[in-house]
């Protein structure tokens, strides 16, 4: 489990494609290793990924054919950034909410309003998944615990601060760029329970 408070974010320095996976090796600070061993779970840009080798500065993460077609993983490449955030331990501050780590959908930036006094993203996702993304909701983008704004038949608005500016790859967004969606648990949980006994009912 994981809190959408992303922690760093780290380079990834070379990506191994083999069989039916892609091993992807990511330059990560010696704060983030501490106590990290094999079989640890890390989330990448909100996705959760297993620990399969460490070396030096260096961790390893098998990302399997169905997580690539899921997730923006597929277009990372020596260079990028992804977003890192270790598991949640008994006793942390849970300052987002609650993620699983596993990626429901992607969403495409529509439209980036960069200006001195504000850093708005609109994304767009298929309308199916608006059910669960609601004004003042939480939702997981690539990682990140964020508070929704605006929404739309077909998507909604991040109000971003500098701070998740600062210690994310929101900054680096554009137009087209594709980011991971995990909608908050506890509402499609609500959602589909009340469609669900509304369908008893009326039926």
């Amino acid at each position: 489990m994981f809190t959408g408070i992303v922690q760093a974010t780290c380079e990834v320095v070379a990506i191994h494609k083999k069989d039916g996976l892609n091993t992807i090796e990511i330059a990560m600070p010696s704060h983030l290793k501490e106590n990290l061993q094999r079989g640890a779970s890390v989330a990448n840009n909100g996705v959760c990924l297993t620990v399969t080798e460490m070396a030096d500065d260096r961790v390893f993460f098998d990302v399997m054919e169905e997580t690539l077609r899921l997730t923006n993983l597929a277009g990372l490449s020596a260079g990028s950034k992804v977003n890192i955030e270790r598991s949640l331990t008994y006793g942390s501050e849970i300052g987002g909410h609650v993620l699983s780590g596993h990626v429901h959908t992607q969403a495409a930036v529509a439209e980036v309003s960069h200006t001195a006094s504000h850093f708005d993203i609109r994304l767009e996702v298929e309308p199916r998944w608006m059910n669960y993304i609601l004004y003042k909701g939480f939702v997981g983008v690539n990682g990140c615990s964020l508070t929704v704004g605006e929404v739309s038949e077909s998507g909604f608005m991040l109000h971003l601060i500098p701070e998740t500016l600062a210690l994310t790859n929101l900054d680096e967004v554009a137009v087209g760029t594709m980011l991971n969606i995990e909608i908050d648990s506890q509402t499609q949980a609500i959602v589909d329970t009340v469609e669900r006994v509304l369908a008893k009912r009326l039926g």
